[in-house]
């Protein structure tokens, strides 16, 4: 057989491996090659032991075939603990009488474990028939394994032997340090990946940008292939995941997922579609959501969320909880996985208080083992990812409550501002009642006492003694007239007061307009003579006759052409002009009084029907009148379902104005037309 190479050439090519080769795996597979072509060997096998996980990882090289991936074994580290105070090296030459030899095979056994994965493998019809092997060593502790297989029995030299020991210190050495080194550059990506999403959490960045850095940060810390961020839709927040017996109905979505470079999106759609059985099932994976009853992967995390669900080569890994294989309500993984591109998935569960609210999935096409500091970057992002969530799901309830209440304020403001301006309102018309009421009542007090006075004063001259007869009947006569004046102002606060309330009953009947007006104007142009008043009216030349009230109706005429006469300045004219209207619905009769005088100011216009209000100029010029004349014209104008209005303008001699009332009354009055 041939001796190895030259150890120090070997040395120097372990040195240009470890140097040169950034991955760590694929840095063990080259040593692998390298020393299993040096001691001329069909196969080597380099292992590697993690004493914190219990576990060991083996790297494996064959001469006749692709290298093979990293696989694990949980039965070494046992195997490891009975080699420390043994570093010598174990030479089986033919593993089949060491088999058959029991005392033998209680050492040599423990080293063919390590090849038991590749003879186990139909791919590759091998058959592993002499061992060689050794422990490493670092700082006195077992570290790894080398082991070199030949296919066919094989007697080991001496040479062989001592190589394989000289260059377990090196290997050993070199790999802790490549080890210490992945480990140290490892923890500060996980540390940035970290720090990073802690300062974008604090920044209240957007929910989409923190789950976008959680899922590509941690992706390219791993060095997946794939990395997706799964939302459950429709989560309840009072869903508790232990306290349910069965799966509730929740929809998985993909809210953002991530590809390295080395993952042809073409590929894994290809995948999806031939692997699509039913239309569902497209639908499904197109729109990146499926049932959580659907995916037996997801069942398991979200029913034991303190723990990662893993799947290796589209197997499901046993969860460590009690939860039976009977909750899960189907076997299989969602199409979304792509399981047939990258069957080794890492699921983790996004928990907060028990309540799971989506999951951050990992991908690669080879198996792995997911070492400690892996497990414990995506539990802390994990942590991570669902306190920004539910501090967004947080604020967003909170800003929606702030916006509800903002508005049910607005609205109450809204509310109390109608109120007070209502109130102000109110309270002005009670100023105002309160005002007219004092109004009202000195001014009947000087209206009622002004007679009485008149009639008091008359009384005391009639018992004088010894008055003249003319005196008497003078002093009878003002008696009369006071006593007159009186009655009348009694009587119009009553009639007023009965309008007002709807007290007085209309008499209907069918009225000669004009012959009531011409007899009018003869009593009126009796009347004003004194001041040189005319009367010019302006009548239909045929009889207009009207159904309403005679009383009312010549009350109301006689109290206008009152008003107007008393306003007139002297030897001016008052018009009184009747018209018929039909373009209204209904025949209307207008009637207009104007006089020319003093006026009325703008501001004083809507207040002469008012009860007691008088115009500046009337009380200036100590017009006669107690302010009821236009106050019980508007009531009876009102009473018989008419309109009045007022309004007053300079002349063209610019030192008068013509004041014009205008009355508006239905020629045909009916019953059910009153008010």
């Amino acid at each position: 057989m041939q001796q190895p190479a030259n150890l120090t050439t070997l040395w120097q090519q372990m040195l240009q491996i470890t140097s040169s080769q950034p991955d760590f795996s694929q840095m063990l597979t080259d040593l692998a090659a390298c020393l299993g072509n040096a001691f001329n060997a069909d196969g080597c096998a380099i292992a590697l032991l993690y004493p914190t996980d219990a576990i060991a990882q083996v790297v494996y090289w064959l001469a006749d075939a692709p290298p093979l991936p990293l696989e694990p074994l949980k039965t070494m580290p046992a195997m490891f603990e009975d080699w420390q105070a043994d570093s010598s090296a174990t030479a089986i030459e033919s593993v089949e009488a060491v088999q058959t030899h029991h005392t033998a095979a209680l050492k040599a056994r423990k080293f063919l474990e390590i090849w038991q994965p590749v003879t186990s493998l139909q791919a590759l019809p091998l058959q592993v028939a002499a061992v060689l092997g050794t422990t490493t060593h670092v700082q006195g502790r077992v570290n790894g394994a080398i082991s070199f297989m030949r296919s066919r029995p094989h007697r080991w030299t001496q040479s062989e032997i001592a190589g394989l020991q000289t260059v377990s210190y090196q290997v050993a050495s070199t790999i802790e340090q490549r080890r210490l080194q992945h480990q140290l550059s490892q923890q500060m990506q996980h540390q940035q990946v970290v720090n990073q999403l802690t300062l974008a959490i604090h920044n209240a960045s957007d929910l989409s940008a923190i789950l976008k850095l959680a899922t590509d940060g941690t992706a390219q810390a791993l060095q997946v292939q794939r990395a997706m961020l799964l939302r459950l839709k429709h989560w309840d927040p009072l869903f508790r995941n232990r306290a349910q017996a069965h799966l509730p109905k929740i929809r998985v979505s993909v809210a953002h997922e991530w590809l390295s470079d080395a993952v042809d999106r073409e590929t894994l759609t290809l995948h999806q579609e031939t692997s699509t059985v039913s239309t569902q099932a497209e639908t499904t994976t197109t729109n990146q959501s499926f049932w959580l009853s659907e995916c037996t992967l997801c069942q398991q995390a979200f029913l034991d969320p303190d723990s990662p669900a893993m799947l290796t080569n589209g197997q499901l890994a046993q969860s460590k909880s009690d939860v039976a294989a009977s909750t899960y309500s189907n076997n299989q993984v969602a199409t979304t996985f792509h399981v047939e591109s990258l069957p080794t998935i890492l699921l983790a569960p996004l928990e907060s208080k028990g309540v799971v609210l989506g999951f951050l999935v990992f991908q690669q096409d080879q198996p792995r083992l997911w070492q400690p500091e892996d497990l414990e970057l995506v539990q802390l992002v994990s942590m991570q990812v669902s306190t920004a969530i539910i501090q967004t799901e947080t604020l967003r309830q909170v800003q929606s409550l702030v916006e509800k209440r903002t508005a049910e304020l607005r609205e109450s403001l809204s509310v109390q501002a109608k109120l007070y301006d209502r109130t102000r309102y109110q309270l002005d018309q009670l100023r105002h009642l309160n005002q007219a009421k004092d109004e009202f009542l000195s001014t009947v007090s000087h209206e009622l006492r002004t007679p009485l006075t008149s009639m008091t004063m008359a009384i005391r001259m009639l018992r004088q003694v010894g008055l003249s007869s003319e005196r008497s009947i003078r002093y009878l006569d003002i008696l009369e007239q006071q006593c007159a004046q009186e009655t009348n102002l009694i009587n119009d606060l009553l009639g007023l007061q009965e309008l007002e309330s709807n007290q007085v009953a209309v008499q209907l009947q069918e009225i000669d307009l004009k012959a009531l007006i011409q007899d009018l104007i003869r009593q009126f142009q009796q009347k004003w003579s004194s001041k040189g008043l005319t009367l010019e009216t302006k009548l239909p030349k045929r009889s207009l006759r009207l159904l309403s009230d005679r009383d009312s109706l010549r009350r109301v005429l006689f109290e206008l052409l009152t008003n107007a006469g008393k306003y007139s300045n002297p030897n001016s004219r008052v018009q009184l002009h009747v018209t018929q209207s039909k373009n209204s619905p209904s025949d209307q009769i207008i009637v207009t009084v104007s006089n020319v005088g003093q006026g009325i100011a703008p501001d004083e216009l809507p207040l002469i029907f008012e009860k007691f209000k008088r115009c500046q100029g009337a009380t200036q010029n100590a017009v006669q009148g107690t302010g009821l004349g236009l106050a019980l014209v508007k009531s009876l104008v009102q009473h018989l379902n008419g309109d009045i209005t007022a309004s007053s303008r300079v002349t063209e001699d610019a030192h008068t104005y013509e004041t014009c009332l205008t009355l508006i009354l239905p020629q045909t009055l009916t019953h059910h037309e009153l008010p």
